[in-house]
């Protein structure tokens, strides 16, 4: 690592910002379920909800919080998961958060 030994990852960056930033942790949640609907992109999705729960206490936290095994939490938001609206209604809970639903933007002919 030499010249590089106070580095912080990316990941790890990420992770500090969004425990210190309420509203940015709503805002990057709200982008990350938009990507949960295009299945092209849901792989995004689910690391990004991954990575609010690693900054809300972490994954084994969160696990508990949500009454889920931690492993299924793993597979769940790993980017091939496939979480149950129970699953992710529940994580949402436990970092905090909620779904809402919002009317699609439509451009009608």
């Amino acid at each position: 690592m030499g010249k590089f030994k106070n580095a912080v990852s990316h990941h790890e960056a990420e992770v500090a910002e969004l425990r210190a930033d309420r509203d940015l942790t709503s805002e990057y949640l709200k982008a990350a379920m938009e990507s949960l609907d295009d299945p092209d992109n849901r792989a995004a999705g689910l690391v990004a909800l991954r990575t609010v729960a690693e900054a809300c206490g972490g994954l084994a936290a969160v696990a508990l919080d949500a009454g889920i095994s931690r492993e299924s939490l793993y597979r769940a938001l790993s980017p091939k998961g496939n979480p149950t609206l129970r699953t992710l209604l529940a994580v949402l809970k436990s970092v905090g958060m909620r779904l809402s639903v919002e009317p699609a933007h439509r451009v009608h002919a």
